[in-house]
C-alpha cells in the first residue's frame, strides 16, 4: 500500500507532466497495477491477509482453545476463561508458544462469535423511577486507610444523585441511606430498581420472582414505594446508577479523601452532590438541578417521621455491666444496670435501652472482640471501691489523656489523705462532676481550685459555680431627677468619730 504523498506524486506525473504509466512505474518504483489505481483515483483499500498467518506452535492447540472459549457462553460473567487462563491451561498441556498469540486468537474469536451489545434509549417520567446500588472506595479516616461502602441513589429523570459512605453494607446502613436520600431529593420515588441485594432479597425464585426480607417489606410499606429487582448479571436494567457509582468514585473521591470521621466524609460527599446539580448532561436542555426542581413536585411526600433504621435485639447484661453485640462489648452505667436490655444498632452508633429508657449510647464498632468502655459508667462503683482505682480497665484510656491538672489534683489529695483511700475517693467525686457538666468547664474548675489553694471537691464545686453562674450585676441608678441624693455614698468620712470608741476601750488617744 502506497502513502497519500506517493499517490499524489503519481497523479501529478501523469496529469501535469504528461508522463506515461510505464515511465512513472520505472521512475518511482511502483507496479503498473498500483499506477493504474492511483491514476483512476480509486480509494485505497485496507490491507487484508489473503490467508491466515501460519502459527505452527499454536495450530495443534487451537481446537482446545476454541472449546474453552465456547464454554464461556455457559459460565457466570465474572468466572469465565480469560486469555491468560487459557494460556496457563495450554501451557500445562504442552504448548510452548507465546501468550501474545493466545491473546490474539482470544480477541479474534470473540469478535467473530459474539454479537455487539445493543441498547435502547430510555425515557423516564418525572418522579416515577429511581435506582439504588452499592460501590466501594478508599478513604483515609482518622489517619487509617480503609475501604468504605458507598451508597448511591439516582433519580432516572433528572439524573440527580445522592451519595453516602458507610462502614458496611448492613441492612441498617441500606435503610439509612434511603432515608437520607429521600430527604436530599425532597420526596420518595414511586418505584426503585435494585439488583439482588442480600439486604433486600432473601431468596431468588424461578424467573423474576423474589422472596424479600420481612424487614425490607416493612421499610417499603412505610414509604409506600414499589421495588423492582433486576435479573442477575443484567447491569443494563439499572445502567443509570451503575454509571453513577463509577462517576461518583472518579469525581467525588479523587484525590482520596483524608478526613477525621465518617461524618466529615459524608459532608464532603453531600457538597459534591450539590455542586453536581449545576452540571448540564449532554442532550439535556437544563441543568440537573433545574430538572430536579420540576421533578421534586411529583415525588411522593415524606411521612412525618423518618423510619427507625436500626437492628434491634434483646440481650442480657454480664457481671461487668457490659452487653455483647456482634462480638463487641459495650458498657452500661452501673447505677442504672438492668438484667435484660434492648440493643438498637444504627449504622454509626449503638443504643442500649431498658424498655424505652435510654441507658447508654456508644459509637458503633465494626472490629471484633473489642471492649468499649465509657469511664463515667463506673465512677459510682469506684467511689465505693477506691482501692480498685489504679487497676480499673474502664479508666485506662481516659486517664492517658488527662491534662496535667488532673494528675496534680490526684497527687495533692493522696498526700493529704495517704491512708484508707480517702484521697482517691475524693478525687473520684471530683471526676463525677463530668456526669453533669461539660469536660472543659470541669477542667477549668480544677485548675482554678489548684491555683486558689483549695484542691478538694468543695473547692472545685465553688469554682464550677463561678464558671456556670451568670453575672447578676445591678445596673447603675440614674439620679438626675433627684439631685439631693447624688452625693450619697461619696461624702468624706470624719475619722474623729472613732476616737470615742478608743476612749471607751481605755486605749487613749493616738500619738
Amino acid at each position: 500500500m502506497i502513502t497519500v504523498e506517493e499517490r499524489e506524486a503519481i497523479r501529478r506525473a501523469f496529469y501535469l507532466d504528461r508522463k506515461s504509466k510505464r515511465q512513472i512505474a520505472r521512475e518511482q518504483g511502483h507496479s503498473r497495477k498500483t499506477i493504474d489505481k492511483a491514476v483512476e483515483n480509486l480509494p485505497p483499500q485496507p490491507y487484508r491477509l489473503t490467508k491466515p498467518k501460519a502459527a505452527p506452535m499454536f495450530g495443534p492447540f487451537q481446537a482446545r482453545a476454541d472449546a474453552l472459549l465456547s464454554e464461556n457462553d455457559h459460565l457466570p460473567r465474572k468466572q469465565q476463561y480469560t486469555a491468560h487462563k487459557i494460556y496457563e491451561i495450554l501451557q500445562a498441556e504442552g504448548y510452548q508458544g507465546s501468550e501474545s498469540r493466545i491473546r490474539l486468537h482470544f480477541t479474534q474469536w470473540n469478535k467473530n462469535h459474539k454479537a455487539p451489545a445493543l441498547f435502547l434509549p430510555l425515557a423516564f417520567e418525572p418522579g416515577q423511577d429511581a435506582q439504588v446500588d452499592w460501590g466501594e472506595a478508599i478513604a483515609i479516616i482518622a489517619g487509617v486507610r480503609q475501604t468504605v461502602q458507598v451508597f448511591v441513589m439516582y433519580l432516572c429523570h433528572s439524573r440527580r444523585r445522592y451519595v453516602m459512605a458507610f462502614p458496611s453494607q448492613k441492612q441498617e446502613s441500606f435503610f439509612y441511606g434511603h432515608v437520607c436520600a429521600f430527604a436530599h431529593l425532597g420526596g420518595v420515588p414511586w418505584r426503585i430498581s435494585y439488583d439482588n441485594l442480600s439486604t433486600a432479597v432473601r431468596l431468588l425464585a424461578e424467573g423474576k420472582g423474589r422472596r424479600e426480607h420481612q424487614t425490607f417489606v416493612s421499610f417499603r410499606s412505610y414509604y409506600l414505594l414499589d421495588s423492582h429487582f433486576c435479573q442477575p448479571a443484567a447491569e443494563w436494567e439499572k445502567g443509570g446508577v451503575e454509571a453513577s457509582v463509577g462517576f461518583s468514585r472518579r469525581n467525588f473521591l479523587v484525590p482520596i479523601p483524608d478526613v477525621a470521621s465518617f461524618e466529615d466524609l459524608n459532608l464532603h460527599l453531600l457538597k459534591a452532590c450539590l455542586k453536581d446539580d449545576q452540571r448540564r448532561v449532554s442532550r439535556q436542555a437544563e441543568t440537573i438541578g433545574q430538572m430536579w426542581e420540576h421533578e421534586c413536585a411529583l415525588l411522593r411526600r415524606l411521612p412525618p417521621f423518618a423510619y427507625d433504621c436500626c437492628a434491634t435485639t434483646s440481650t442480657r447484661l454480664n457481671g461487668y455491666s457490659l452487653v455483647t453485640y456482634e462480638t463487641n462489648r459495650y458498657s452500661v452505667p452501673v447505677n442504672r444496670a438492668r438484667r435484660d436490655v434492648i440493643v438498637k444498632a444504627y449504622p454509626f452508633h449503638l443504643e442500649i435501652l431498658d424498655g424505652t429508657t435510654l441507658l447508654a449510647r456508644h459509637p458503633r464498632c465494626y472490629e471484633r472482640e473489642q471492649d468499649l468502655f465509657e469511664p463515667l459508667h463506673y465512677l459510682s462503683l469506684l467511689e465505693m471501691r477506691p482501692g480498685a482505682f489504679d487497676y480499673a480497665r474502664p479508666l485506662k484510656k481516659w486517664q492517658a489523656g488527662w491534662p496535667e491538672s488532673y494528675h496534680q489534683m490526684l497527687r495533692v489529695l493522696r498526700q493529704r489523705w495517704p491512708e484508707g483511700g480517702r484521697g482517691v475517693q475524693e478525687f473520684i467525686r471530683v471526676l463525677r462532676l463530668h456526669e453533669e457538666n461539660p469536660a472543659h468547664l470541669v477542667q477549668q474548675a480544677i485548675e482554678q481550685a489548684l491555683s486558689y489553694g483549695c484542691p478538694h471537691l468543695d473547692g472545685v464545686l465553688h469554682c464550677l459555680h463561678q464558671l456556670t453562674s451568670s453575672d447578676h450585676a445591678l445596673p447603675s441608678l440614674d439620679l438626675a431627677e433627684h439631685p439631693h441624693l447624688q452625693a450619697v455614698g461619696t461624702q468624706p468620712i470624719d475619722l474623729r468619730r472613732y476616737e470615742q470608741l478608743l476612749r471607751s476601750s481605755g486605749q487613749g488617744e493616738h500619738p
